[in-house]
């Protein structure tokens, strides 16, 4: 066939890494494909009549990732999605008027399972503020059963019936991470409400007093990342080692105006499961232009779906950034 021995002559002709292109009739394209298989060169797409063939197979780039990096690892569950605060950056628009849109326990329940079973390491449950939810106390021993977690909270909810749950989960299998954005109120609670930063605050020390793990995630905008360091001394003299004192930067997702843009493209996976779909990364759960599936099972299909998306984009990135020196 023409377009075969097309693509022996310009693949021969190049080095390993360089790519090629070939027109061909679409009625040609599995016959390309099989090829690329068959001779070790990867097909990078096929696209207006044109097959674009890299010479040889770039590095798995998920294996390049470190271990706690790589799309499967750690997976996310937003439990639900209406909150108790209206933050004015929040990714995935919760608030008191969210719709619950909540997994339920009955899916809760095979996620974990089948996450197990996937080669997950770890569960995050997020929302929406979980303990809003009356079977939250369910969902964690669901989670905690098969793999450690970790639970989202804002940790403002600790009183009551709500209390005496948080006092029955297990504290071996269970790190809480709080949200706490300053080591004052003011930059806190003008994003969040006024007053949530002294019970986020009384929220962390009840946390360890009642000898759980605690991380606390702070979002800055990008131009206050460097002005970290009284968050991080008021951090210590809580008692959060700095291991589980994260600081990242706000993303323009959500209701939020400003903040970094985050694309497919730009962001390494962390698979994520809402009751609508598994998307791509948590701050983009209640975005269609990050929904990966809308059939959450069996999610080991999702999770790879999600490694065979990411291997795509990278392989095409290092197509486009090849290094062609003019001088």
């Amino acid at each position: 066939m023409v377009v075969i021995l097309d693509l022996v002559q310009r693949v021969g002709a190049v080095a390993e890494g360089d790519t090629v292109t070939v027109p061909l009739d679409p009625a040609q394209a599995d016959t390309v494909a099989a090829w690329c298989e068959h001779t070790g060169n990867e097909l990078l797409g096929i696209s207006g009549g044109v097959a674009t063939v890299r010479r040889g197979r770039a590095p798995d780039p998920v294996a390049e990732l470190a271990p706690q990096q790589r799309p499967g690892v750690r997976l996310w569950l937003y439990t639900n999605f209406d909150c108790n605060l209206a933050c004015d950056y929040c990714c995935v628009r919760s608030s008191p008027r969210a719709s619950r849109r909540e997994l339920g326990a009955d899916r809760v329940r095979r996620l974990a399972a089948e996450a197990a079973e996937a080669g997950v390491s770890e569960l995050l449950l997020t929302g929406g503020e979980p303990f809003l939810l009356p079977d939250i106390e369910e969902l964690v021993a669901h989670c905690t059963a098969v793999l450690p977690t970790t639970l989202l909270t804002n940790g403002m909810l600790w009183r009551g019936s709500r209390l005496a749950a948080l006092r029955r989960m297990d504290r071996d299998r269970l790190t809480l991470q709080i949200s706490l954005d300053s080591a004052d109120p003011e930059p806190h609670d003008r994003h969040r409400g006024r007053g949530s930063w002294r019970r986020a605050v009384a929220g962390i020390r009840l946390a360890l007093a009642e000898g759980f793990r605690v991380r606390v995630a702070a979002t800055l905008p990008p131009s206050r990342l460097r002005f970290q360091q009284p968050l991080h001394a008021f951090l210590d003299d809580l008692g959060i080692p700095r291991r589980d004192q994260v600081i990242r930067p706000l993303a323009r997702r959500g209701v939020a105006e400003s903040g970094v843009e985050l694309t497919m493209e730009s962001l390494i996976p962390e698979v994520t499961v809402t009751a609508e779909g598994v998307y791509w990364h948590p701050v983009s759960a209640d975005h269609d232009d990050q929904l990966v599936t809308t059939e959450l099972f069996p999610l080991g299909s999702a999770i790879e779906q999600v490694r065979t998306r990411f291997a795509q984009h990278r392989s095409r990135a290092d197509a486009a950034a090849r290094w062609f020196p003019c001088a």
